[in-house]
């Protein structure tokens, strides 16, 4: 029995040690493989600053963020507990450094009223309004970050409920209250220019 399971070991450990998912990488940076860390960054880069730049609407501030991001990352790398998805760990913390940046710029109105919204698109012609996803990810922009970031977090990029709860720290039920009030919000962001997105 005992030479079964050394056998059965044998069989998995092989495995285990080609995969090159993210628990598989992370665990190899811990047990000091320091090279995986470059190709995490490969894989989830992207992911970050499309996060940052949807966040703040601000491409200038990017680079500069995600930058903070990836050092925050491989700081605290060695003392990820398993627990939760990679993404969802490396996700907190890209929307927490969004938050300090939007605290140290004391950026306290990011919602520009529906009003303003309907005069800016209000003169744009048919020929101006081309890209579709360009246009809501600007009407996006125009949501407050509490709702903006879970709805960016399940529409965008496909997060449960439960994943976004886990990001974001707080309740299920409040992620779905803020998701269900960002659409909503966003439909009436959308409305001056329903007929060009027909």
């Amino acid at each position: 029995m005992s030479l079964k399971n050394k056998n059965n070991e044998e069989l998995i450990q092989p495995q285990i040690l080609k995969l090159d998912d993210d628990f598989s990488l992370v665990k190899r940076f811990i047990d000091g493989d320091e090279s995986t860390f470059r190709l995490l960054v490969q894989r989830h880069q992207e992911k970050i600053r499309n996060i940052i730049y949807l966040v703040l609407s601000d491409s200038e501030e990017v680079d500069d963020i995600a930058q903070e991001v990836m050092i925050t990352i491989y700081k605290n790398l060695k003392n990820f507990r398993f627990e939760s998805q990679f993404t969802t760990w490396f996700y907190r913390i890209t929307v927490n450094k969004c938050k300090d940046y939007l605290r140290k710029k004391n950026v306290r109105k990011i919602f520009v009223p529906i009003k303003e919204a309907s005069e800016k698109y209000e003169y744009t012609s048919s020929t101006e309004v081309n890209d579709i996803s360009k246009i809501v990810m600007d009407a996006i922009s125009k949501l407050p970050v509490k709702l903006r970031v879970p709805l960016l977090l399940k529409d965008i990029e496909g997060f449960s409920y439960q994943e976004i709860a886990q990001t974001i720290n707080c309740e299920m039920g409040t992620v779905k209250s803020r998701i269900y009030r960002g659409r909503e919000g966003l439909k009436k962001i959308l409305k001056p220019i329903e007929s060009e997105l027909s």
